[in-house]
Parts: C-alpha cells; sequence; structure tokens
C-alpha cells in the first residue's frame, strides 16, 4: 500500500446538537466521507433536548481532519474526531465545543497528544521563569480546557459497545 492509496481509521463523537442539527451533520459527515452515513442517535443525558452519536469511520489519511472541517460551522454542536495513525502518519484529535471553538492535537500510537518542539518552545518563551505559566501553556497546548468542557458528555458513553463493522489488514 502506497502514502497515496493508505487508509485511515478513526471515531466521530458528537457529543451533543440539537435534534434539529443531526440530519445535517450526518449530510455533512457523509460528504467528507464520500458516501451517505446514518448515526445511531440517542439521548444526551447531560443537555436534555440534545443528541449524541458514535461513528466509526475509515477512509484516506486526512479524513478525519476533512470531517472536523465539515462539522466546524455548527457552533451549537459538541463533537470530537480522532483519527489514529497510521505507517505513515501521526494520529490526530480535533475538539470542538460552541464557548471554545476547534483545538488539533497531535497524538501517538497509543492516543497520547503529543506538543510538537516548536510549541514547548513556544509556551517556554511566553512563561520564561514564571511556573504558574508554563502550567497554562502547556495546558492550552494539550487543549485541557477542552477535555475539561467535553468531559462530562464522553461519560454518557460509557455503555455503549464498540463495534467496528471494517476490519484492516496490517
Amino acid at each position: 500500500m502506497t502514502a497515496l492509496t493508505a487508509q485511515a481509521r478513526g471515531v466521530l463523537f458528537v457529543h451533543s446538537s440539537p435534534r434539529a442539527l443531526c440530519p445535517h451533520l450526518e449530510w455533512a459527515a457523509g460528504r467528507a466521507l464520500g458516501r451517505a452515513v446514518n448515526f445511531d442517535w440517542a439521548e444526551q443525558p447531560v443537555l436534555p433536548g440534545t443528541m449524541r452519536a458514535e461513528f466509526y469511520w475509515e477512509g484516506d489519511i486526512g479524513t478525519g481532519a476533512a470531517l472536523a472541517s465539515a462539522l466546524r460551522g455548527w457552533d451549537d454542536v459538541r463533537y470530537e474526531v480522532t483519527q489514529d495513525p497510521t505507517a505513515s502518519t501521526d494520529g490526530a484529535r480535533y475538539l470542538h465545543t460552541p464557548a471554545l471553538g476547534i483545538h488539533f492535537a497531535q497524538t501517538d500510537t497509543a492516543g497520547n497528544v503529543v506538543i510538537p518542539e516548536d510549541r514547548m518552545r513556544y509556551a517556554m518563551e511566553l512563561a520564561g521563569s514564571d511556573a504558574l505559566a508554563l502550567h497554562r501553556e502547556l495546558h492550552a497546548a494539550l487543549g485541557q480546557a477542552w477535555d475539561d468542557e467535553l468531559e462530562a458528555f464522553r461519560h454518557a458513553s460509557d455503555d455503549n459497545p464498540v463495534i467496528w463493522l471494517h476490519s484492516f489488514a496490517g
């Protein structure tokens, strides 16, 4: 398999969406994936009146970014897109909340956020010798504010089974 035809996979978590937007989110995700999709929507108990869904996807490398971009304009939606690393690319996490907008983080093979060297140097430059300022900058680089806001919404899905409909060789 060459880099041009390499496949990636990941998960789209719609943590909360107004019910009226659900079909529009499916359409936007389907457009990014190049095929029609249907999500298995469930009530989001953390925010009554909203729905949640998990969708396991596979596609070309970069599909995670395409999905995150396709959903970016829906400001009332909380979502998370992950793309697993491949033999030729790092993994990725895209987090979105109405209050914070979107955050991108590179991930390693275990799913941990990786802070690139230039971002670390920038954090150290901004903080100088102030340890609390460095702490704030590292939290920002890790996307801590996004994780804090989304955590309650993630737990709402703890009882949902993970079912892969497709498998990858290699």
